[in-house]
């Protein structure tokens, strides 16, 4: 994977008030610290917010959910403690509608389906597997897709996330037969140069957890020769 991690410099802000900052995150940056010792994208937040309002000491900032590393697309932080639990639990009871975009190299089935699966994780591997039946330890995920654009050797497809399951798309794409492109992990046949895969959450339209008023978030796509022809 990439190390060009984001900066404050190349922060794309997509969304900012007193309670809320949302961010069009790169592919090849991590939400949260992980065991790699990289630089989040939560501390580089932090550190814009610092500079930004000449903050003294630590600066708060919530995490309630996150995306693959290396995904693309729309991340919501808490910028105050008021509003952080209300976004965790909105999140928490599917209240956010989650667009996704993913371009694969095989047309799916239909060109507009809903997928259901049992995605059973592999944490030693950090994957999940898709079953068309309930198997132990494994969680019910759902999503719908549809074909929105044919390229000249791929397929754009839309999904509408039902459930948020560890790698959901990833994994139940990859059980039709349609695996992300640059997916290795996932059964594409080649990896992408920079390590990306080519899925990008799209949009998130929410109520604003303190405000209580409708905020519909749209992330541009990265700038590839794919992604360009989307």
């Amino acid at each position: 994977m990439s190390k060009t991690l984001s900066t404050t410099q190349n922060l794309q802000i997509l969304y900012e008030d007193n309670h809320l900052i949302a961010i069009n995150k790169r592919p090849g940056d991590i939400v949260q610290g992980d065991k790699t010792g990289d630089i989040p994208l939560s501390e580089v937040v932090k550190l814009y917010i610092k500079n930004k309002y000449n903050k003294p000491g630590n600066v708060y900032l919530g995490v309630s959910h996150r995306l693959d590393r290396p995904t693309s697309g729309i991340v919501v932080f808490a910028k105050s403690s008021k509003a952080l639990p209300r976004l965790n639990k909105l999140f928490a009871e599917k209240k956010a509608k989650k667009t996704y975009w993913a371009v694969v190299k095989k047309s799916p089935p239909k060109t507009h389906d809903t997928l259901t699966h049992w995605l059973r994780r592999n944490t030693k591997q950090n994957k999940s597997y898709a079953n068309k039946k309930e198997v132990p330890d494994s969680k019910k995920a759902i999503l719908e897709y549809q074909v929105i654009k044919k390229l000249d050797h791929y397929f754009l497809l839309e999904i509408d996330l039902k459930t948020g399951r560890h790698h959901q798309i990833r994994a139940q794409l990859t059980a039709i037969g349609c695996p992300i492109k640059g997916d290795l992990k996932y059964g594409f046949d080649r990896s992408n140069k920079d390590g990306s895969i080519h899925l990008h959450a799209r949009k998130l339209v929410f109520i604003h957890p303190v405000k209580r008023e409708s905020l519909e978030l749209e992330a541009p796509l990265p700038i590839d020769a794919i992604w360009n022809a989307c």
